[in-house]
């Protein structure tokens, strides 16, 4: 298998799986207009790679891994789309197909200074869907921005003490420096002003 076919399966999955449903063979077919049969023999090959779990007639997930490869490539491909946006000036309406030649060739380095070079947005120009979050261990995007300017990108990498959020003792303080979930998730977070940085205290409700 192609990694590319690998990437756009994953990521049109991701992009259809936003509520508690299994994906649709049919679904996907009709996303990247590619035949049901041809859609059904690369399932099973994701399945047993162990990207996505499958079951004919009943839809398909992704697992763990198949998530975090479609949300990488979700992350470079709408990236591009601010940089072909913003800096570019490319019109709106021709960002998206532009960003999927791109999207496959970005390694992992170059959409870390991308995002750091753009001052590391929320959201895509063309359909204000949310740019997912990158992987470095690292406690805030101004963090990560004050780094690099010292050339000390190495140190943001290490890993440092997290507490999961319920885990926070009542009244106790901290700071946003990882958030995981799925499109759902992290819309409502990032409507609620909550983001990678942001301050927080643990209250009763």
């Amino acid at each position: 298998m192609r990694q590319r076919s690998i990437e756009d399966y994953l990521k049109a999955i991701y992009d259809l799986s936003q509520t508690e449903k299994p994906v649709s063979t049919k679904d996907i077919s009709r996303t990247l207009k590619v035949a049901p049969a041809s859609v059904t023999e690369m399932l099973k090959k994701l399945a047993e790679k162990g990207y996505i779990t499958h079951s004919p007639y009943h839809g398909t997930r992704l697992k763990d891994i198949g998530r975090r490869i479609s949300e990488n490539i979700i992350r470079k491909h709408r990236l591009l789309e601010r940089f072909l946006h913003d800096v570019l000036k490319v019109e709106t309406a021709h960002v998206h197909d532009q960003a999927c030649g791109m999207e496959h060739s970005l390694s992992d380095f170059a959409a870390e200074s991308l995002c750091r070079f753009l001052r590391h947005p929320d959201r895509c120009p063309d359909n204000g869907k949310i740019i997912p979050p990158c992987d470095l261990q690292i406690g805030s995007c101004a963090e990560c921005l004050e780094l690099h300017s010292k050339g000390l990108e190495e140190k943001g990498k290490k890993d440092q003490k997290r507490v999961l959020l319920g885990k926070l003792a009542h009244g106790q303080c901290g700071k946003i420096s990882l958030i995981r979930g799925g499109y759902n998730v992290l819309n409502r977070l990032l409507n609620m002003g909550l983001k990678l940085g942001t301050e927080i205290r643990a209250v009763e409700v």
